[in-house]
Parts: C-alpha cells; structure tokens; sequence
C-alpha cells in the first residue's frame, strides 16, 4: 500500500462469485487491493467447501480497499449497483445459494446510509423491472478465502467460468466506467 494507507476506506460487497467482484474493483482507480473472502455467517474461519454448501451462512465478497480521494464509497457503490443483478434473491446468474446474495456489508453509518439512499432511490426510479433485494447488514465477520481465489481472474482468464461469465463485467466496467479506470486497465482495452 502506499504511504497514506491511514487514509484508506475498506467496502464489503457480495455480488454473486467472489471472482467477479473482485476482478470487476481491481479495475478501478484509487482501489488499492481487493480480497476475495467470506462474510455474515456463523461458522469461524469457514473453507471454500463449507461456503459453497450453503451451510454457515457466508457470503462470498470482496474486500475493496480504496482511497477516498481518489474513488468514493458513492462511487464504489455506482459499480456495484452495475456490475450485478441486485433483484435476485441468492442467485447470480447460474451461481445459486445463499453464498451469492446481492449484499452491502457497511463499516460506518455513513456506509450505511449511503447504500440505503441508494436501493431507496433506485427502486423509485425503476431502474430495475423487480425490487432491489440486496441486504445491507453491519459486517459482523470476515474471513479471507484461500489463496487460490485471489486474483483469480487475472490469473486463470483463460478458463470458461472466466471467459463467458467474468470477461463480460470487465468488459462492462472498462466501457461503462472508462473515466474510472486504473492506467493499466485502460492499456489493456
């Protein structure tokens, strides 16, 4: 991290796989690390295995440290909104479980009441056909998942779940939110 780490600001998201999360906020500048994880269950330490059964009540998220100066947590949330179908109850795509909940896990009341506003406004809008039904929940709990899920698409983008289900957020970000881009993702366009 770079040397006003003190500065930063952590957000707890799950949008379905870890794996998209992730490599849809590494993208992103002023995000300076994002881990895959686990968070809102009831077991300690759980392992991928134990999340994917759906029985500790884990959701898969990402752990998006960012700078505020550089990305707001409004921001942060713009992409999330996004980048996910917030409308369906445990289940991204062909991911279904409880683990692929649409859900904030805020750090602050600020957190809090930013994501709220947000669902607020975007039911009222009717930016989305159905309800918003993402949670927006204290986090109470997070657990890094093992080594193998971080940065898993940039280091497998060659396997099918990465090509036909991650490569299309990415490819959303990099078009949706151009000006938000680190130099890297840009050059990689």
């Amino acid at each position: 991290m770079k040397e006003n780490e003190e500065s930063y600001e952590v957000a707890t998201l799950g949008a379905g796989c870890f794996w998209c999360v992730e490599a849809v906020f590494q993208e992103l500048n002023g995000v300076e690390k994002v881990v895959s994880g686990y968070a809102g269950g009831f077991v300690k330490n759980p392992a991928y295995r134990e999340v994917c059964n759906g029985t500790t009540g884990h959701a898969e998220v990402a752990q998006i440290t960012f700078d505020p100066a550089v990305i707001t947590f409004d921001e942060i949330l713009e992409v999330f909104w996004q980048t996910h179908d917030p409308t369906t109850l445990n289940r991204q795509g062909n991911d279904v479980g409880t683990q692929y909940r649409s859900a904030v896990f805020y750090h602050s009341d600020s957190q809090k009441d930013k994501a709220e506003f947000y669902k607020e406004e975007l039911n009222k809008s009717g930016a989305f056909r159905d309800p918003i039904v993402t949670e927006i929940v204290p986090l109470s709990n997070y657990y890094p998942a093992e080594d193998y899920h971080q940065n898993y698409y940039n280091d497998n983008s060659s396997q099918p779940y990465c090509a036909y289900v991650i490569k299309p957020k990415v490819d959303k970000v990099r078009k949706v939110f151009a000006d938000k881009l680190k130099a890297s993702s840009t050059a990689s366009q």
